[in-house]
């Protein structure tokens, strides 16, 4: 199944195109992104009428993605419109103004909708079990909380980054005075809640505010990889940047990197949000979501067709499909790398070798699933590849810390050369978090040398921890000279890497007998 779709979103402050690819084998991936800055918010009178001016904006701005969609030959569309529409006291007739010059129909959200497409989006795109969403757009500000990845409760403010700043903020900077009534304001707005208050977990936030925000701590904090979404901030990172943000005059905000043009007014009433959200919740973190009310939107369609949900509880999964399909990784070989790297940590942890640990077992079966996956791209170069890739692409469900461990795991090809990949996150791991990283990433080296053959033949281990040295016995369903000689030359990095040396036994497994070869 292949489903090429589009979205328009008709938001308070932009206007926004995204198109889509979908397929099964591969999962949803973003093809065209366009937007434009329309403020549709700041045409509404004070009786709430748009003027004709926002109208024609509008229409004008469909128009221009009209030509887009028919390029793309795309019949799978879908108009969401939010706040300032739903606001609008004309809305019906901006309707059929807009299905009369374009043939569009827009569907206007109500506010329980739109709250809940960006939960839909947020749970199946992070690893967050429990937490708050906020997706402040510029008319409205939508607020849900999960457990377990269920929706427990909803709920939408009237009022947006643009609205607030219409409300409180005179000139271009958010004065003491303003931002001592903004906080009050917003203070007796989330305490209004019973159920934000106090809840002890993530903050994930939606949209171009906070997007901005982590933006902008990136590039303060030279941030060594790529990309924002899973981008995680502590309560004194995003606090201490709302500080900075505040005390800028209009010419510093436009020097500050990361922060888009169309934002700069705009910037210090969002910050102060996402901080007072912070302390009501007494949040245990800030992260940001790519992912929104747009994929929302789409991932409910797919559920539609598909007669199923999708699976929000392995996201990973979901993710490594599209890293299967991009890089031709044959899921059959991986899982036995998988296995293979598995069965040698759970032999290792019983003979006291490793230390037992759920999160790098964790780390080890997702990086084993991507060993050198940067074999696509060249094969003298692979290990760099993998590396790069791995660390700077977005992969849903993994924060940007675990990222980078995956990346260091699945690229693994020495001690030295894992150094110097680590060098730009010296202060991001202990020592002993980078030993760690070690002994799974020779660990992984070695399981896949043992399918040196893409047979697939291994299909049993067994360790046997003598007082000098690891006996490490295979059973094989077939010959086994490829894995012999893979095995016998990457078998001296686990051996650093655990300080004991290692005599391999195989154990090839016929119907009529078993051949026995030991390499010491």
């Amino acid at each position: 199944m292949r489903l090429k779709t589009a979205v328009i979103d008709i938001g308070s402050n932009t206007i926004r195109l995204v198109i889509y690819d979908y397929e099964v084998n591969k999962g949803m991936k973003e093809v065209e992104n366009i937007k434009t800055v329309a403020r549709l918010r700041g045409y509404l009178t004070p009786t709430n009428e748009m003027r004709e001016e926002g109208i024609q904006l509008l229409i004008t701005t469909l128009e221009g993605f009209k030509e887009i969609i028919e390029h793309h030959k795309i019949t799978d569309l879908r108009i969401a419109a939010t706040a300032a529409i739903r606001q609008a006291a004309n809305s019906h007739e901006i309707i059929q103004r807009v299905r009369i010059k374009t043939n569009f129909e827009i569907s206007i959200l109500t506010e329980e909708e739109e709250a809940y497409y960006g939960f839909l989006a947020v749970v199946h795109s992070t690893p967050v079990l429990s937490g708050i969403t906020i997706d402040m757009g510029g008319g409205s500000t939508e607020i849900t909380y999960f457990e377990q990845k269920q929706l427990k409760y909803s709920h939408s403010f009237p009022f947006g980054v643009v609205s607030l700043k219409k409300e409180f903020m005179k000139n271009e900077v958010l004065t003491a005075l303003e931002r001592a009534e903004l906080t009050e304001f917003l203070n007796d707005q989330f305490r209004s809640l019973p159920w934000l208050e106090n809840k002890k977990v993530p903050i994930v936030a939606i949209g171009g505010s906070a997007r901005n925000i982590a933006q902008i701590d990136q590039q303060l904090k030279a941030y060594p990889i790529a990309g924002v979404h899973q981008y995680w901030m502590s309560k004194e990172s995003l606090f201490s940047l709302r500080n900075q943000i505040i005390d800028m005059d209009y010419n510093d905000l436009e020097k500050l990197e990361g922060l888009s043009n169309d934002r700069i007014d705009i910037i210090a009433p969002a910050s102060q949000v996402f901080c007072q959200l912070f302390d009501t919740v007494q949040a245990t973190g800030f992260l940001f979501s790519r992912k929104g009310l747009r994929d929302g939107l789409v991932l409910k369609e797919l559920m539609n067709q598909l007669d199923a949900p999708l699976n929000k509880e392995h996201v990973f999964q979901n993710s490594l499909k599209e890293l299967f399909f991009d890089y031709s990784i044959t899921k059959q070989n991986a899982e036995q790398i998988k296995f293979i790297a598995e069965q040698l940590y759970y032999k290792l942890t019983e003979n006291g070798v490793l230390a037992y640990s759920h999160e790098d077992l964790e780390l080890l079966k997702k990086a084993s699933c991507l060993y050198y996956l940067g074999e696509y791209i060249d094969s003298d170069s692979s290990s760099e590849h993998t590396f790069y890739i791995l660390a700077n692409r977005s992969i849903d469900g993994v924060l940007h810390e675990d990222r980078v461990k995956i990346a260091a795991i699945a690229s693994f090809k020495s001690k030295s050369a894992m150094q110097q990949y680590l060098r730009p996150f010296d202060k991001w791991f202990t020592k002993e978090e980078i030993q760690s990283l070690r002994e799974l990433g020779a660990l992984l080296k070695f399981a896949y040398s043992l399918n040196g053959s893409k047979r697939n033949i291994i299909k049993k281990i067994e360790i046997n921890n003598h007082l000098q040295e690891l006996e490490i016995i295979l059973y094989a369903a077939g010959n086994t000279l490829a894995e012999e000689n893979q095995a016998e030359k990457q078998k001296k990095h686990l051996a650093k890497a655990v300080k004991q040396p290692i005599s391999l036994t195989f154990i090839q497994l016929r119907k009529d007998l078993h051949t026995i070869k030991t390499l010491s």
